[in-house]
């Protein structure tokens, strides 16, 4: 079997496994709303829509919160200020932190997490006052991904059960956690799987079949998207090392379903 032909065999069976995209959240409703509001002319004024959002923060609502932080963040709309942006996304998690998890804001407050994990603590933000802290950051990625069970901040701490710089070595977790993330439709977090399945580490044994599933299910996930060079790029490393047996069980796999949670 050659690679192109075992890749289309792949591809065909793992359509009835890939994960639907995600409707969209209330945080990226949020901003949206904000791109109509701001410069539209027709709706509200810039000042307008300003006065209300930071009237909804001062009561706390995390959706003003969330847009002013990246309003803030990103200077839009607003001169740019970093120490602004990071308050505010502080102010969701210091205040929401206990949010219902399926509620309707709890999108908002787990991403606040992340970001204050991945953009202000894992390095440090000299210009927002926030110095490195990587007991922060591992605390705000693990509340995320516990308690609101984020599919990003799962597959970051996936990623960090893989590094002795970060919650040290455990293959057994990072699958774990990379699954949790990977059953999600989190396509990045179904390469990272799948290239950890197929490759082994250290004592956890490599399931190459598997691994390659994954990865290919990770391809038609991410497809189109601005992950899928690093999704394809590990596909193609499992795929020219692949045997034709593993090649033909990753088909059986996809046709027969994935794995279930507890396998790890």
């Amino acid at each position: 079997m050659t690679l192109a032909s075992a890749f289309a065999g792949l591809s065909l069976a793992l359509c009835a496994v890939a994960t639907p995209s995600y409707a969209q959240t209330a945080a990226d409703a949020a901003q949206d709303l904000a791109k109509m509001l701001d410069g539209g002319g027709t709706i509200v004024s810039n000042d307008a829509y300003l006065s209300a959002l930071e009237n909804d923060a001062a009561a706390g609502r995390p959706m003003a919160l969330w847009q002013l932080g990246t309003m803030y963040e990103n200077g839009e709309g607003v001169e740019k200020n970093p120490a602004k942006a990071f308050g505010y996304f502080a102010q969701i998690a210091n205040q929401h932190a206990d949010t219902p998890p399926r509620g309707v804001e709890a999108d908002i407050v787990a991403r606040s997490f992340v970001k204050l994990g991945e953009d202000y603590f894992r390095l440090g933000d000299p210009a927002a006052g926030v110095p490195q802290n990587a007991d922060q950051y591992h605390r705000m990625l693990l509340h995320a991904a516990t308690y609101f069970g984020d599919a990003e901040a799962q597959y970051r701490v996936g990623l960090l059960y893989q590094s002795k710089d970060g919650l040290g070595i455990s293959p057994v977790l990072s699958a774990r956690w990379l699954q949790s993330a990977a059953h999600k439709g989190h396509c990045l977090a179904q390469a990272q799987l799948g290239d950890l399945l197929f490759n082994g580490m250290e004592n956890y044994p490599a399931r190459p079949a598997e691994g390659l599933m994954w990865l290919n299910i990770a391809h038609a996930t991410c497809a189109n998207s601005s992950e899928q060079g690093q999704a394809d790029e590990l596909l193609n490393r499992a795929m020219s090392v692949a045997s034709p047996e593993d090649r033909a069980q990753a088909v059986a796999m996809a046709t027969g379903g994935k794995p279930e949670p507890d396998q790890f």
